[in-house]
């Protein structure tokens, strides 16, 4: 499973950077709050929660954004990290979304020990915008130290999130 989010995101990811686009437009930034289940392929899940802040600004090429996000679950185990997002706009109000991360983590309570403090974070989410420009989503994670640890065990994270336009917000 871990090898196919993996694969699914770095194939997703290369699709939309080769894909011929117009220049690029920034969009609003997004503040995202996201609730879901950490290691939510194992006997022993946990609640998880997010906030992230997903810049409008594109960087390199249209729909890259960067982000920066905090990850909480109820063990607290505790991801915080920085990356890049592709905001692929599929169909009208239908965006697929894979992001890459890095950040620091620590287990907190949780018997859940990833093997080492740099943890990635790689993402695929689907969601949909509404009129308003909020959009639900749903999204798959996968949280691993690349081996940079002697211990590597790696999980797995479903999440809802909703998106609210910063210009909503102040």
């Amino acid at each position: 499973m871990k090898k196919l989010l993996l694969l699914s995101s770095a194939a997703c990811f290369a699709l939309t950077m080769t894909t011929n686009t117009a220049a690029a437009v920034d969009q609003q930034s997004l503040i995202s709050i996201g609730a879901g289940s950490y290691n939510a392929f194992d006997d022993e899940s946990e609640a998880d929660f997010r906030l992230e802040y997903r810049s409008g600004k594109s960087l390199f090429t249209p729909n890259l954004h960067p982000y920066i996000g905090a990850e909480v679950t109820s063990d607290f185990s505790t991801w915080v990290g920085v990356g890049l997002l592709y905001d692929w706009n599929v169909a009208p109000n239908i965006y697929v979304t894979p992001s890459f991360g890095a950040g620091l983590y620590t287990d907190g309570s949780s018997d859940k020990d990833l093997g080492y403090p740099l943890e990635f974070r790689t993402q695929l989410e689907v969601s949909y915008e509404f009129q308003n420009q909020h959009r639900l989503g749903a999204a798959i994670s996968h949280l691993s130290n690349a081996s940079l640890g002697d211990h590597n065990p790696g999980t797995e994270a479903l999440n809802i999130y909703w998106h609210i336009p910063m210009g909503d917000l102040f």
